[in-house]
């Protein structure tokens, strides 16, 4: 297999079902990926280990998923400087919204990207990476190109689908 070029963390199992998405998205793009799971809380010192030796394995891109107080996506991007983007998980009663303010509320310097709350944002996150990448790797570019005409294609298609069903 080849070296991965995007690293996809969380902070449990229990997170996989939505970073799957992720790594579904990166699959679209031909993009090689890792899935792992540490934690910022429970594992602090492997979530620095981790985040330091990323860059050196040939990561470019991290996605960090983590719900509750979601501090993952902020950790690693303090012991790296790699891009990170963080997709919050809606894994406690709050629906994600805690998830999503850990997340997004980083202090200056130390950013993260932050996508939507679940799956959609994890769809999202792998998009991103693969535009992250898409910047300096032409073949990446061009793929990221026909998904946005794909989508056009779906919504012209879904307005003459609705327009042929209405009555004249």
């Amino acid at each position: 297999m080849s070296k991965a070029l995007v690293s996809i963390v969380m902070g449990s199992d229990s997170d996989l079902e939505i970073m799957r998405e992720a790594a579904k998205a990166l699959e679209e793009f031909g993009i090689t990926y890792e899935i792992d799971i540490t934690s910022a809380h429970r594992s602090p010192d492997r979530t620095a280990d981790y985040a330091r030796k990323a860059a050196g394995r040939g990561v470019r891109v991290i996605i960090a998923g983590a719900g509750g107080a979601a501090h993952l996506a902020g950790v690693i991007a303090a012991h790296t400087t790699l891009p990170v983007i963080g997709v919050p998980i809606p894994s406690t009663s709050l629906q994600g919204m805690d998830s999503l303010l850990a997340t997004v509320q980083m202090p200056a310097g130390i950013p993260v990207a932050t996508v939507a709350i679940g799956k959609p944002g994890a769809t999202n996150a792998g998009i991103l990476a693969a535009q992250i990448m898409g910047v300096a790797d032409v073949s990446i570019a061009m793929k990221l190109e026909a998904h946005k005409e794909k989508l056009a294609r779906g919504v012209e298609e879904k307005s003459k689908k609705l327009k042929s069903a209405q009555p004249e």
